[in-house]
Parts: C-alpha cells; sequence; structure tokens
C-alpha cells in the first residue's frame, strides 16, 4: 500500500532567509494583503498545514524567494500489505467451528 505524505518546510526556508520569529513573517504577509492572526501566523510555521490558501502558499513563495517545491515536498511512504488467513498458511488457520478468544490477563497483587 501506498501513503502520501509531505514535509513542510517553512521554518528551514525563513531561518535561511534571516527570520527566526514566528512574527517576523506577518508583516510580509500583511504587504500581500493577507491578514493573518499571530496564532494562525505561529500555526502555520510551527506546524504542518493540513489545508492551505493557495494565495497564502504563493505569498510564502514570494516572501522566501522560494519555489513550491522547496517549501512543499510530497513523500510517498510504501507501507506493508497486511496478509489473509489464506496467505498466511495453516500454521494460523482456525479450524471450523473452533472460536479463537484472547487470554484473560492476571493481575497479581504486589509483593511486599
Amino acid at each position: 500500500m501506498r501513503s502520501i505524505r509531505y514535509r513542510w518546510h517553512l521554518r528551514e526556508l525563513m531561518a535561511q532567509r534571516g527570520m527566526f520569529n514566528t512574527t517576523d513573517l506577518a508583516p510580509h504577509l500583511a504587504e500581500r494583503g493577507i491578514e493573518m492572526s499571530a496564532s494562525q501566523v505561529h500555526r502555520l510555521v510551527t506546524g504542518t498545514p493540513e489545508r492551505l490558501n493557495l494565495q497564502v502558499f504563493a505569498a510564502l513563495c514570494d516572501i522566501l524567494d522560494a519555489s513550491p517545491a522547496e517549501l512543499f515536498e510530497p513523500v510517498v511512504v510504501e507501507r506493508a500489505r497486511r496478509k489473509t488467513a489464506e496467505e498466511s498458511g495453516p500454521a494460523s488457520a482456525v479450524s471450523p467451528g473452533e472460536v479463537r478468544r484472547p487470554r484473560r490477563a492476571q493481575i497479581l497483587p504486589d509483593e511486599p
């Protein structure tokens, strides 16, 4: 199975351009007509956004003089597929009529 993830490089690009505080970004965004609260800018810089307005994305590329590929890096994650009962073979097969249940946990008293 394939899963698509991404890496968000905003903080690294800001540092390369001498912007070390999240508050350094807000005036640059405002110059481009994008008003964001301090907490929104903080989340944008310190986290990985799930949704991002394309105007904000384009403004970030302009502010940082970066391409979209420098700011956003798609990553493909390969995950092993789980085996079905047929694929795992007879060792894990359950005979007809047999019910498999988890074993009960035992709670033992503390030893003095």
